[in-house]
């Protein structure tokens, strides 16, 4: 399956030193060769970069894992296809406009059968299970709440229940995020971890083996949660998420979590490109 990374911070911030080890999952250290992308929430603005090809010979990836692009949210996706062709318009994050503000998305795993009907704004561009699940989200929020965009608590429980429903056909990590709030689901696999002062003096990542000095040119306020498939790093304490469950970050805290086990879970279709 694919591979997610996300970055929730209080103060804008690089995320170079994980994405250059996450780089490495796209066709190096596993087998996700079939596409990558990272979305930037930048000044109010979105910021995204995105490739029908393997993140690791990628010069732009390079680029991504060595330029401090700041920002309090980052939403990075590896792409290993099993609905939808290897095209552009089919590589994660997606985006979409509700309330007045972009919000992205990425997906890890793969929903079988999941056809909804869509009777808002919001259509697929490609032709994945993860964009019709995106559009179906964004077309529940707009029907639900309209024009008036809800509190925390109100839209979190509605997120848990739209998270229950997706479980029922198939896998659904995802990550979703409108440069405020960072709303992530683990149906599977998926860790975070939290980088405060006084930083790790250094740590091993685990894709190149290569060390990093994680509080190098940082302020010591910041607070930011990262978030990905696998732990990135030899040295840290990451927290595994339990699977079937849903969580919102936002300045780098837990504000809430909540379980979302919905029975049995249908098991992915055959990986195909």
């Amino acid at each position: 399956m694919c591979q997610l990374l996300g970055l929730n911070s209080n103060l804008p911030t690089d995320i170079c030193a994980s994405f250059s080890g996450f780089r490495a999952r796209g066709g190096r250290t596993d087998e996700h060769a079939d596409g990558w992308g990272i979305a930037f929430f930048e000044d109010g603005g979105l910021r995204i970069l995105n490739e029908p090809h393997p993140s690791c010979q990628s010069q732009l990836a390079g680029m991504v894992a060595e330029h401090p692009f700041q920002a309090t949210n980052i939403v990075a996706h590896i792409r290993k296809a099993t609905v939808g062709t290897v095209r552009l318009e089919n590589t994660h994050p997606f985006s979409r406009t509700l309330w007045g503000r972009p919000w992205v998305f990425a997906h890890n795993g793969t929903l079988v059968d999941f056809v909804p009907r869509l009777e808002g704004d919001f259509r697929p561009r490609g032709c994945t299970d993860s964009e019709r699940a995106f559009c179906w989200l964004m077309d529940g929020l707009q029907s639900r709440f309209g024009d008036v965009r809800p509190d925390f608590d109100t839209l979190f429980a509605w997120l848990r229940e739209a998270a229950v429903t997706l479980s029922h056909y198939g896998v659904i990590n995802f990550l979703l995020s409108d440069g405020e709030l960072m709303l992530a689901h683990c149906s599977t696999r998926l860790s975070h971890v939290l980088r405060q002062a006084p930083f790790s003096r250094r740590v091993r990542l685990v894709d190149t083996d290569e060390d990093c000095d994680l509080g190098q040119g940082v302020d010591p306020a910041t607070r930011s949660v990262v978030l990905t498939t696998v732990p990135l790093t030899h040295d840290e304490a990451w927290v595994g998420m339990p699977a079937g469950s849903l969580w919102g970050f936002r300045d780098g805290r837990v504000l809430a979590t909540v379980p979302t086990v919905a029975g049995q879970v249908r098991q992915p279709a055959e990986a195909c490109a």
